[in-house]
C-alpha cells in the first residue's frame, strides 16, 4: 500500500470527528445563540465537566473549592471520608514497607 493511502486512512477518522463536532456546534449556535463555555461542578457525582455557562454565572474554579464548605449536601462529607480513607491506606502501606 502506498504511503499516501496509509496517511489518508490515518487522517480520515480525525477529519470526520472534527467535521461532526463543527456541525454539531453550528447547529447549537443557530438554535441557542452565542455561548460561553466553562468548568461546571456536579456535587451528586463529585465530577466536573466543560459545559455552556449561563450568562450570569462564572465557571467552577477547583482552586477555590473547599469540601468542608458544604458545597453539596453530602459531597463535602464524602470527599473528606475519601481523603481520610486514602490517608489511612497510605499509612498502612508505609508501615508494611518498613518505612515510617
Amino acid at each position: 500500500m502506498e504511503a499516501r493511502y496509509v496517511a489518508l486512512l490515518i487522517l480520515v477518522p480525525f477529519v470526520a470527528v472534527f467535521a461532526y463536532a463543527t456541525w454539531h456546534e453550528y447547529r447549537r449556535f443557530k438554535h441557542e445563540g452565542r455561548s460561553t463555555y466553562g468548568l461546571t461542578y456536579d456535587p451528586e457525582t463529585n465530577t466536573t465537566h466543560v459545559n455552556a455557562l449561563p450568562e450570569d454565572e462564572d465557571g467552577f474554579d477547583p482552586r477555590q473549592f473547599n469540601p468542608e464548605d458544604g458545597f453539596g449536601d453530602e459531597a463535602g462529607e464524602d470527599l473528606q471520608a475519601r481523603a481520610n480513607d486514602t490517608d489511612e491506606l497510605n499509612e498502612d502501606d508505609k508501615t508494611q514497607d518498613g518505612r515510617t
